[in-house]
């Protein structure tokens, strides 16, 4: 088939790949978010799909919006038999849905209807879920509502973070997309609505929801630390300065502190939960680089207790 492949993050480029090198299918074209500030010196960068589509010579579509009259009639021109997509990252109205002739198929990163939403692997390790994985659909208008076509399973991992757990599904997700394209070219494959019951909603995690609160219980802390790694980033207050935080370690065998209590000791820095105390691993203060719990504790050591807040 001809494909007009749609992402934006790294987490797209497995799949990406996988296509372009499919002895089946053709990558016509690639659609993604327009060129943006990232980095220290918050220079204006192309993104990651982008960057490999210009390395494979394949065109590239950045649109402001999918319903610009003007993209339509580039989208219309390609022909494309189907759209894939992974992590693009912006609406798709319909004018632009009806386009391919089996239309857009997503490879999103949970077992739907558990997790529609912009944040379905950060909220399956928020929740404590035991196992995830990724979903392949045809888009409609409603979220992330569509009829499935494929799905891979993936066990989360007692240290999982969001980023190592997308990681391993951004790889079988790309199997996955590549297997339904297949199916759907030979004809071998037909999408089944969704169950009505299991819906659940992963809303994006924002810096707001990622303020730890050490008056909830250690389990609480660890995975709300881990849902928000690498992004937005786990934060606390210490001595009115944020102070972002790396996964944590459950200390079930050391004494209990108060909640945001901080124990620094030769070798580790513990802080209280509402049950067992915590073991930090790394922090980053603001404005400072990135550190380990130790470095930092030799660096504010004082006679008073210390707390998070």
């Amino acid at each position: 088939m001809r494909l007009v492949f749609a992402g934006t993050p790294e987490t797209a480029l497995p799949s990406l790949r996988t296509l372009i090198d499919s002895p089946r299918h053709e990558v016509v074209a690639v659609v993604t978010r327009p060129d943006a500030q990232s980095g220290r010196g918050r220079k204006v960068h192309p993104s990651p799909v982008a960057e490999l589509a210009e390395e494979a010579g394949i065109e590239v579509l950045r649109p402001a919006k999918a319903g610009d009259p003007a993209f339509l009639e580039q989208l219309r021109a390609l022909e494309p038999d189907c759209c894939p997509v992974v992590a693009y990252g912006a609406l798709l109205p319909q004018s632009a849905l009806d386009v391919p002739r089996h239309g857009w198929i997503n490879l999103h990163f949970s077992i739907l209807p558990a997790w529609r939403g912009a944040a379905p692997v950060q909220h399956a390790v928020l929740h404590g879920d035991e196992i995830t994985g990724a979903t392949t659909f045809r888009i409609v208008k409603e979220l992330d509502a569509g009829p499935v076509y494929g799905v891979v399973t993936e066990e989360v991992r007692t240290g999982d973070t969001s980023g190592s757990l997308l990681e391993r599904l951004s790889i079988s997700g790309a199997g996955l997309l590549a297997a339904t394209l297949d199916g759907v070219e030979d004809g071998t494959l037909e999408a089944r609505p969704q169950p009505s019951d299991g819906v659940t909603v992963a809303p994006k995690i924002n810096v707001t929801d990622a303020r730890v609160d050490w008056t909830g219980p250690a389990m609480r802390v660890d995975r709300l630390i881990r849902a928000c790694t690498p992004s937005p980033g786990a934060w606390t207050e210490f001595r009115g300065q944020r102070v972002k935080l790396g996964p944590v370690r459950i200390a079930a065998t050391q004494e209990r502190l108060a909640p945001g209590e901080i124990a620094a000791g030769k070798h580790s820095v513990l802080v209280g939960t509402a049950t067992d105390p915590v073991e930090l691993g790394e922090v980053q203060p603001q404005g400072k680089r990135l550190m380990s719990a130790g470095e930092w504790a030799r660096g504010i050591r004082s006679g008073s207790t210390e707390e998070f807040t």
